[in-house]
């Protein structure tokens, strides 16, 4: 019988440090390091199975693809998939879950902590000498604040938001939350309006995915109802912060800071109205790592080689329409 032919389309995405030899086990591999756009049509076109991120799959993709039968996602999420063409030719898309969230949740309190304590301008005030000509043993000119009494205020609770909002418990802080959807509830904490939670914490974060109802959630007017030394944190997706309104906000001190590790342009656009703003104790950009600790794309090759596994088995698993 002829073997499996299976075709890694991104392999940068996953980092160089994570083996992918479980997927040897079903077939012949072929590996491509990034997406390139004009040779996706071609690399695809002999696969059995693809393996993907972000590569938008489609009628243009997929056409000459004629014996593709799977479709792994290394990620959670699916709008890159044109669910109806693949439906219509049969084609199985399966997609991981939970494999990052200890990593995301690690990831918002270090974006957290790095603006909340001025991080950035006590490293460089030791690193420039400057502590040791001190003439006392400590140096606070950049005030900072306990999180202990503090609200903590969750937009998007899912497992994630969950997490963090146990964690922040922890260090004394009272969390609420609020649903983009409307359809996740829970007694562990007090619900609040997107209004109501704006105007209440002392910490905003975002875990919520991108949906129609979640584009530009935050904008000006949001923002004008948070406290003056509030923390804004994005860990869900870019657009849902009006980044010309957040630019707009830190400039004017409407609000203390934010952290972001997602943009609505990835990479970032270089003409993006944040990239100006290069005071690190109002606003800290990581490169959308959150996801990224070595074990969580660990768990994310292991998940998707089980996903593999199942559907040459007959079985369903982590299966998505």
């Amino acid at each position: 019988m002829e073997r499996l032919k299976i075709v890694i389309m991104e392999r940068d995405t996953l980092g160089n440090d994570v083996s992918l030899d479980a997927f040897s086990e079903f077939g012949d591999v072929v590996c491509y390091h990034k997406s390139e756009p004009s040779e996706n049509v071609a690399r695809a076109k002999d696969a059995d199975i693809l393996i993907v991120n972000k590569i938008p799959m489609n009628a243009e993709t997929l056409g000459e693809a004629t014996k593709l039968k799977l479709i792994c996602l290394t990620a959670t999420g699916t709008n890159n998939v044109d669910f109806a063409y693949t439906n219509a030719r049969g084609i199985t898309v399966c997609n991981v879950k939970g494999y990052s969230t200890d990593s995301v949740v690690q990831h918002t309190f270090a974006l957290l902590f790095y603006v909340y304590e001025k991080l950035a301008y006590y490293d460089a005030f030791v690193k420039s000498g400057e502590y040791a000509k001190n003439d006392i043993f400590s140096h606070f000119t950049k005030p900072f604040h306990e999180l202990a009494g503090k609200t903590w205020g969750i937009i998007g609770l899912g497992a994630i938001g969950t997490k963090v909002g146990e964690i922040a418990e922890a260090f004394g802080c009272k969390v609420v939350y609020y649903s983009t959807s409307g359809a996740h509830h829970t007694n562990r904490f007090p619900e609040r309006s997107l209004e109501e939670l704006l105007n209440e914490s002392d910490i905003v974060s975002i875990h919520c995915p991108l949906t129609p109802a979640t584009q530009k959630l935050i904008g000006r007017d949001q923002l004008s109802l948070m406290k003056k030394d509030a923390i804004l944190l994005n860990l869900g997706r870019g657009p849902i912060i009006d980044e010309e309104a957040l630019a707009w906000a830190l400039a004017n001190d409407v609000i203390g800071g934010a952290g972001l590790d997602v943009l609505v342009k990835e990479p970032m656009d270089p003409e993006s109205p944040l990239l100006p703003i290069k005071d690190s104790t109002k606003l800290v950009i990581t490169p959308h790592i959150a996801w990224a600790t070595v074990e969580a794309r660990t768990r994310c090759v292991e998940e998707t080689a089980e996903n593999v596994k199942a559907y040459l088995a007959g079985k369903s698993r982590n299966v998505v329409r």
